[in-house]
C-alpha cells in the first residue's frame, strides 16, 4: 500500500469514525435554516439558470439533500465572488461552503474539508486551435482563475514539461472566473485555458462545437465541503448525510443527473488532498 492510499484509508477511517452520532448544532436547530454561500458563475457546479435566473448545479442540489436530511432545514442562500468564499466562512456568514471549492493543505490551516468530489486542471482550447498536444502550448499564453490552486499547478506543469524539455514557459494569464477565461479565449487574448475538469462538459454543451480539451487532466484533486476547524458538530453530522446519500444511491442520483458520475468518490473523505 502506497502512503498516499494509507492516508486516504485513515481519512476515510477517521470521517466514519467521526461522523457516529453526531447531532446538529443547537443554534442551527433552533434556527431551522443553514447559511450558504456560493460563487454563482462556476457551472454545473452552481449557477443561475439562464432562463429563469434560479440557482441551480449540482452543488445546490447536494446542498438541498443534505439540508432535507437535517430535519428539514431551510437555505439561506448568498451569493459572492470566489476570492471571498473563504472569508465568508471565517466570519460566520455562512455556516459552510460547498461551491466548487478545491481542498488545498494551505487552506487547511483554518477549515477542514470533507471531500465529496474528484477533479483536476484541464487545458482547453478553441476547436479550430491547432494544438494536438499540452506541450504545443508551451510558450503559449494560458488563462485561468486566479484565486483557484490553477496557475501554480500550471506553473509546476510548465517546469516539468516545457522548461525541462528546452522550450519557453507557459505565460499564465489571470481571470477573475471560469466566465471571465473562457471571454478571453473566445476573444484571443489567450491561447489555451484550464478549468477543472468537472466544468467542461457543461460548457461545451452549452456553446457546441466551441470548445476543445487537450489531453488528460494534469493534476488529481478532491472537491470539499469547507467547515470551520471549530465545527467538529456540524461536520460529523453532514458527514453523515452525505455517507447516507452515497449509500442509497442519491448522491450518484445527482452527480449523473449533471454529467459527473465518473467524479464520484466511495466515502466522503476528509482532507484528502495531498497538495
Amino acid at each position: 500500500m502506497t502512503r498516499l492510499s494509507l492516508s486516504l484509508g485513515l481519512a476515510v477511517l477517521a470521517v466514519a469514525t467521526c461522523a457516529q452520532a453526531a447531532e446538529l448544532p443547537a443554534e442551527i436547530k433552533q434556527a431551522g435554516a443553514l447559511r450558504l454561500t456560493v460563487n454563482s458563475t462556476y457551472a454545473p457546479m452552481e449557477y443561475r439558470d439562464p432562463a429563469t435566473s434560479e440557482l441551480v448545479g449540482l452543488d445546490i442540489d447536494l446542498a438541498n439533500e443534505l439540508a432535507k436530511r437535517l430535519g428539514g432545514l431551510k437555505i439561506v442562500w448568498s451569493e459572492t465572488p470566489f476570492a471571498e468564499l473563504i472569508p465568508s466562512l471565517q466570519t460566520k456568514r455562512a455556516d459552510f461552503i460547498i461551491s466548487g471549492i478545491s481542498d488545498r493543505a494551505s487552506r487547511r490551516e483554518t477549515a477542514d474539508f470533507v471531500d465529496y468530489l474528484t477533479t483536476g486542471p484541464q487545458i482547453f482550447v478553441m476547436s479550430e486551435n491547432e494544438a494536438k498536444a499540452a506541450t504545443d502550448l508551451c510558450g503559449k499564453k494560458v488563462g485561468t482563475t486566479r484565486s483557484t490552486s490553477f496557475p501554480v499547478e500550471i506553473e509546476k506543469w510548465s517546469k516539468q514539461n516545457c522548461e525541462a524539455a528546452g522550450k519557453p514557459a507557459i505565460q499564465y494569464v489571470p481571470g477573475e472566473n471560469s466566465i471571465d477565461v473562457r471571454n478571453q479565449l473566445k476573444q484571443g487574448r489567450i491561447d489555451a485555458a484550464v478549468q477543472g475538469s468537472e466544468t467542461l462538459p457543461y460548457a461545451q454543451s452549452q456553446e457546441a462545437g466551441k470548445y476543445r480539451v487537450v489531453g488528460e487532466p494534469f493534476a488529481k484533486g478532491y472537491q470539499g465541503i469547507m467547515f470551520r476547524k471549530d465545527d467538529t458538530a456540524l461536520r460529523e453530522v453532514v458527514t453523515e448525510k452525505l455517507t447516507a446519500m452515497i449509500a442509497d444511491g442519491s448522491y450518484k442520483a445527482i452527480l449523473d443527473k449533471w454529467g459527473l458520475g465518473a467524479n464520484a468518490v466511495a466515502q466522503p473523505i476528509l482532507n484528502a488532498a495531498p497538495q
